[in-house]
């Protein structure tokens, strides 16, 4: 998902204390298939309630925004719209791979190959519109903001942030750059340590701060121009242009003012309108329609949806929701309500 400008971007460490007390819009579609993907047992299979129905998504919701809220880090969540046409080429072969991915996983459980098993049912990861509905529930029960936006979620947060709304956009994807988010965070809801892929090795991940004002002085280009890179390199409205890497691109934007030379440097006639592309990042759609607000979680309504309703340990759930209260109710009660409700 999203663009590759790994490579690109002007990246920092940081850590839960430089975010304390700062408002952050999370891509909610991000997250939730980080967590489908990575809260599965040994073998693949996701964490499901005794009537089968796959619960990784709200444990991750619960438990690490627990987390994040208890270090006092404010969470809007941002759901994504209608996507765009251009996007169906990339949902169609997403659906392919998910099939493929499901083949295979049930092939390596029957030979008993169950870490081929994991790595295949991470591939297969689907996202519901039930789930959906369920998360917005959840996060409603909890007390955090639910933004939906109108088209992409990266694009509302973006846009949120350029006009001081939220401090940035929290999501794996580069995306939120290419669409104006003045700063974009990483690795929030995955931070810890994490067992690298087919390795029996643990790596400690940490949160990453990325400014789009210093990675384009850096690269010496604008917002347009970062733009151009994505669609060279492929975005998920289009396919990227036959052996051009992030670097290339960079060097391609540099030397030619306009995408069409650009496209006449290449030799390659894309099957799209470039311009189409263009103005998805530099002209998102976007709604007024939101209210940040931070409420006091419903604990007897979490408690009813997760353990009454989804088998959830009714302890953990406690445990989770005292964390919440406790970021609320420190010294300074009422600076701090104040602080968080405004």
């Amino acid at each position: 998902m999203g663009v590759d400008l790994g490579s690109l971007v002007s990246k920092r460490e940081i850590n839960f204390d430089y975010l304390r007390g700062r408002v952050l819009a999370v891509d909610a579609f991000n997250t939730l298939y980080q967590f489908l993907s990575i809260i599965r047992g040994v073998d693949g299979s996701p964490l499901m309630d005794s009537r089968g129905r796959i619960t990784s998504h709200l444990s991750g919701l619960l438990y690490r925004t627990a987390n994040i809220i208890e270090n006092e880090i404010k969470p809007v969540f941002v759901f994504d719209g209608e996507p765009s046409k251009l996007k169906e080429k990339t949902r169609e072969e997403r659906k392919r791979i998910r099939t493929q991915a499901e083949v295979k996983y049930k092939e390596a459980l029957k030979e008993g190959k169950l870490e081929e098993a994991r790595k295949y049912a991470q591939q297969a990861v689907k996202l519901s519109d039930e789930m959906i509905d369920e998360a917005k529930e959840l996060l409603r029960l909890m007390g955090l903001p639910v933004v939906q936006a109108p088209s992409e979620g990266e694009a509302q947060a973006a846009i949120m942030a350029s006009r001081g709304k939220i401090y940035a956009c929290a999501s794996q994807d580069y995306d939120a750059l290419l669409f104006g988010a003045p700063i974009l965070v990483r690795n929030l809801t995955v931070t810890g340590k994490r067992k690298l892929p087919g390795r029996d090795v643990y790596i400690d991940i940490h949160p990453e701060e990325i400014s789009l004002e210093e990675t384009l002085n850096s690269l010496g280009i604008d917002r347009k121009k970062l733009v151009w890179i994505a669609i060279l390199i492929g975005t998920d409205f289009n396919e990227k242009f036959p052996g051009i890497g992030p670097k290339k691109a960079l060097q391609l934007v540099k030397k030619h003012s306009s995408f069409e030379e650009i496209i006449k440097a290449t030799g390659h006639e894309p099957e799209f309108d470039y311009r189409e592309v263009e103005a998805i990042f530099l002209e998102p759609k976007y709604s007024e329609d939101f209210t940040i607000e931070f409420r006091m979680p419903d604990e007897e309504g979490l408690k009813r949806f997760l353990c009454d309703e989804r088998n959830f340990s009714e302890e953990r759930v406690s445990k989770a929701i005292e964390k919440i209260k406790a970021a609320l109710q420190q010294k300074g009660t009422q600076a701090r309500l104040d602080a968080w409700f405004k």
